[in-house]
């Protein structure tokens, strides 16, 4: 309700200037011990994926905070989980401003932030000073001015220095922003980077006397028969989870809207059918060996609902919760339990 009032001034202000004041905002109520203001309590609804436990399927999907300095604030909003990033080895700038453009008509929104990020050294420090307590996964990428053959070797790098805070990592392969990246779900350098990644994960795993899994998050706009590839590729080399999806590309959703040609990737409702529809593909190819976080396009309970339905274990908010404001993620909570009491019947 709050929200509803707020968010008209809010949407006066550029996009990136009301996304860093909301989120200071939510932080300094925090701080001045004014939390009970925020919370929005989640009824208990234990979901098991990858090996963990989550005391709801909502989670924060990567890219709104993408530093981990607002951690203790959005864990007073009732998510099962939030994933924190993408970070990447490197502080960067990421791209020129503007660079996030809000297109209400539609509900949706245009990003190209180019990973903006003040690099993985600094997302460690902020979540060991956080006192959150849920799960935590941390969303890893490459810096933009690594080439494409050294990928790997910035993935590794995150990993390694992530995997003691995080409960699951991340491979953020999908974003249509850093030049070249996507290029990187496919043929043998895609196989190459999961062997890369196992191999890491083990080493990791023995040395800490912890597994932590690796998800890999790909992007919506792909051909049927690729991400069935994708799937089964996954599955061959035991990776833990796939999250999708990424933003799009296609501008389809937008007819003429002048903001169509905006360089970036689409998230918000013009996602939602299209992210639904690689759910269904990945599901009917993975069945229950690989669990899913169905993310894109979730803009209430019923597309929460529908996700699930598709063979999505857990859903991430983020576009919608601009839109909506945090009571989505109640909705959505609600919708979740619904759709999985007629699942068990």
């Amino acid at each position: 309700m709050l929200y509803d009032l707020v968010r008209p001034w809010l949407f006066k202000l550029s996009a990136e200037t009301a996304h860093e004041l909301t989120l200071d905002g939510l932080s300094a109520v925090q701080r001045l011990g004014l939390g009970r203001f925020i919370d929005k309590p989640i009824p208990s609804n234990p979901v098991t994926a990858f090996g963990l436990t989550f005391d709801n399927p909502v989670g924060l999907a990567a890219g709104l905070d993408k530093n981990g300095d607002h951690l203790d604030a959005l864990g007073r909003l009732g998510f099962g989980f939030i994933e924190i990033g993408t970070v990447t080895p490197r502080p960067q700038p990421g791209n020129p401003q503007p660079r996030l453009f809000r297109v209400p008509e539609y509900q949706g929104i245009i990003n190209r932030m180019g990973f903006n990020n003040k690099g993985v050294d600094y997302l460690i420090e902020r979540v060991r000073s956080a006192s959150y307590k849920g799960i935590l996964g941390i969303n890893i990428g490459k810096n933009a001015d690594t080439p494409l053959e050294d990928a790997t070797r910035d993935y590794l790098v995150c990993m390694e220095k992530v995997y003691p805070y995080a409960h699951y990592i991340t491979v953020n392969l999908s974003s249509p922003n850093t030049p070249g990246l996507r290029s990187l779900q496919f043929g043998d350098g895609f196989k190459s980077l999961l062997i890369e990644l196992k191999r890491k994960q083990a080493e990791l795993s023995a040395l800490q006397g912890q597994y932590k899994p690796v998800l890999i998050k790909i992007a919506p706009d792909m051909e049927s028969d690729d991400l069935r590839w994708i799937a089964r590729t996954l599955l061959e080399h035991k990776i833990d989870g796939v999250i999708a999806t990424n933003t799009t590309l296609d501008r389809t959703a937008l007819g003429v809207h002048p903001l169509r040609d905006e360089a970036g990737g689409l998230s918000g409702a013009p996602l939602t059918q299209k992210a639904q529809s690689v759910t269904e593909i990945l599901a009917a190819e993975i069945g229950n060996d690989m669990p899913i976080i169905g993310v894109g396009g979730i803009m209430n309970g019923a597309h929460a609902a529908e996700r699930y339905q598709a063979g999505a274990h857990l859903v991430q908010i983020y576009s919608g919760l601009i839109y909506r404001g945090p009571e989505l993620i109640a909705e959505v909570a609600d919708a979740l339990v619904s759709a999985q009491a007629i699942a068990d019947k």
